[in-house]
């Protein structure tokens, strides 16, 4: 028998083969896995003025920078300001047949809704308390102060005995109370942020300034709608 036929080499031969082949796998999958392999993230400081940038460890992990003092009661306090529009526009459904207060109401109540959550998880997010302390308030002279309690509300707010006689009044007495409920209830608001950007070092912060903003405008525009609804001229 031919040399090239015998089991003994051809079987030696495979071997050989099989391990070639082997070998050229690992190869191969080492190279991927290099290739695959991410590059570690590299974070830079940028450095003072005619000072270096110094390259940080991969570890490090943004900080939030300190917040005002006011940032953060106003936020506390919106969050409560906010919680009582919700409230009033809970009574539309049961009080009034009115389909364009209803429209409008569900529009407040959604958009209050969402500013909340987003107010809540502002504060958590810089380890403050979602609750208003209401030892610290400046007075306002407009609407809403209820000091019959000794409780202080919010600027705009109703007090116990406006939010009583909502609830009371039913058709067109209801939407003419709630229309000056709510308008009342946003000047408020704009009270709140004009008194924010008066406060030196409030409203520095990104998020805080966008949602600021976003309030006096949507405020202002539901003012005028509201205005309009009764009548009035905006």
């Amino acid at each position: 028998m031919p040399d090239v036929l015998r089991p003994s080499k051809w079987l030696h031969f495979n071997s050989r083969l099989l391990a070639a082949a082997t070998l050229a796998g690992l190869l191969s999958l080492s190279v991927c896995a290099q290739q695959a392999a991410p590059p570690k993230p590299v974070i830079v400081q940028p450095g003072a003025p005619g000072q270096p940038t110094r390259e940080l460890p991969s570890t490090t992990r943004a900080t939030l920078p300190p917040g005002s003092p006011a940032d953060v009661q106003f936020m506390q306090g919106m969050i409560m300001h906010h919680a009582q529009a919700v409230e009033m526009t809970a009574l539309i459904d049961s009080h009034t047949e009115n389909k364009n207060l209803r429209s409008l109401g569900a529009r407040i109540s959604r958009s209050q809704s969402d500013e909340i959550k987003f107010m809540k998880r502002w504060l958590t997010a810089r380890g403050q308390s979602t609750e208003h302390d209401m030892s610290g308030m400046k007075g306002h002279d407009m609407p809403g102060m209820d000091m019959s309690k000794h409780e202080m509300l919010m600027p705009g707010m109703l007090t116990a005995k406006q939010m009583e006689a909502l609830r009371n009044a039913k058709g067109q007495e209801f939407d003419r109370l709630f229309l000056r409920g709510m308008i009342q209830h946003h000047t408020g608001a704009l009270t709140m942020v004009k008194d924010l950007f008066d406060t030196a070092g409030a409203g520095q912060d990104a998020e805080l300034f966008n949602f600021t903003t976003e309030v006096d405008s949507g405020q202002r525009a539901e003012i005028r709608i509201m205005q309009t609804m009764l009548g009035e001229k905006p």
